[in-house]
């Protein structure tokens, strides 16, 4: 064999083995601004063989990530793989999970289905496994001080969780405080999303100045707002600056100058991340 030639072979042997440890090192890199629906397409080649490899472990990846989203029609996906073993051995706890997430979107055929699965739907159990038993994207686990980084991997992490965008949470944390776990105000709201305990107790936070356990309780309590006041962002930011009770009140943005200021920063920062 020439010299060249084998030089050749030993360079193409490094590249493929560079994207390798690249895919390994970045597995979620492709799919990272993929939306929800796009996702659900990926997986359903995946699942079915359809123009790729069929690998029923990426296609279950690509579910998880479009249902965490709020994709109905992914979660109940995952449901029918865990109901009927696709994925490896049947798990009707988790399935019935998985189709409890997509009836509340409004699937009929998952409302079925869970009639039809011998368990009972519990959050605790929506989870993501693959056919080796492995979970995809266990749960997180809290750390005492934690950097920008690894924040904005929760908020991206979790946001889906709760219905809402990644980028109107970081918006909410950069404004409340400037990622400050230990932030304390005057007013004695405390953490990254500023809760006031008796906040905190209603939307179940166990420790307040536990950094996950306070961005749960600072997203359940936005999320809730964004429903009580039907959708409307600019009443739901303007109640977590000032209560619900005060927007009620002013049947709006109350007249306060730290609120009005408060809902600008924020939409401004959401705007300008999401540009």
């Amino acid at each position: 064999m020439h010299l060249k030639h084998l030089l050749w072979i030993v360079s193409f042997i490094a590249y493929i083995s560079g994207l390798a440890g690249a895919r390994a090192e970045m597995p979620d890199a492709p799919y990272r601004d993929k939306s929800p629906e796009e996702l659900l397409a990926m997986a359903t080649r995946y699942e079915h063989g359809e123009g790729t490899r069929r690998d029923i472990d990426e296609a279950i990846r690509l579910y998880c990530r479009a249902a965490r989203q709020g994709l109905g029609e992914a979660a109940y996906r995952l449901g029918w793989i865990y109901a009927n073993g696709r994925g490896g051995q049947r798990n009707d706890t988790v399935a019935a999970s998985w189709f409890s997430l997509s009836a509340e979107s409004g699937d009929a055929h998952a409302e079925r289905m869970l009639n039809l699965v011998a368990a009972s739907p519990a959050e605790e159990n929506r989870r993501c496994l693959l056919s080796s038993g492995e979970e995809f994207q266990p749960a997180l686990q809290s750390v005492p001080d934690p950097d920008r980084a690894l924040v904005e991997s929760w908020v991206e992490r979790l946001a889906p969780d709760y219905k809402l965008h990644k980028d109107l949470v970081l918006a909410v944390i950069e404004t409340e405080s400037a990622f400050n776990v230990r932030a304390h105000s005057p007013k004695n709201a405390r953490g990254l999303m500023q809760l006031i305990p008796a906040t905190a107790v209603r939307f179940g936070v166990r420790d307040i100045w536990d950094p996950l356990d306070n961005l749960r309780g600072g997203m359940a309590y936005l999320r809730w707002l964004l429903d009580y006041f039907d959708g409307d962002l600019s009443l739901a930011l303007a109640g977590y600056n000032a209560g619900e009770k005060a927007v009620d009140r002013y049947r709006g943005i109350p007249p306060y100058p730290e609120t009005r200021a408060y809902v600008r920063q924020v939409l401004r920062r959401y705007d300008r991340s999401r540009a």
